[in-house]
């Protein structure tokens, strides 16, 4: 799994049309444009190795709580990222793994914005300048 993360003092987005995925998240009740304030947004990217590695889920919320609780921040946003260069998994699997990190860290209390899997979106956001506000990882 890779991630690159802005520390932002808003991100807001709006469902375009659907990608090029047979696999996609149906949009009935679900916002098609939605705007959160002070997050940290990550564009992640579930690689095909992941499908093999019980603990990358475990792995992953451990580097994000690190990251929130340094910058004291509580909301996020979980953008679907196919383009940080790894080979990708399964999009079933890839939703499958960012519909459970997003309800885990709901369930740490966190305040998560999740993109719709299987959708371009248009995208805005304003990034801080600090030394922390832009981090990518690769977590294995």
């Amino acid at each position: 799994m890779r991630f690159l993360s802005f520390h932002v003092d808003y991100f807001w987005y709006k469902v375009t049309k659907r990608g090029r995925s047979k696999v996609f998240e149906e949009l009935s009740g679900r916002p098609r444009e939605n705007r959160i304030e002070n997050a940290i947004v990550f564009f992640l990217s579930i690689e095909k190795q992941d499908e093999t590695n019980a603990q990358v889920i475990e792995k992953c919320l451990n580097e994000i709580k690190k990251m929130m609780t340094q910058l004291k921040v509580s909301n996020l946003v979980l953008v679907p990222f196919a383009h940080l260069f790894g080979e990708l998994s399964s999009p079933e699997f890839a939703l499958n793994a960012l519909q459970k990190l997003s309800s885990k860290l709901n369930e740490m209390g966190y305040s998560v914005l999740r993109l719709p899997f299987g959708w371009f979106h248009e995208l805005e956001l304003k990034a801080k300048g600090h030394p922390l506000s832009r981090i990518s990882r690769i977590i294995h």
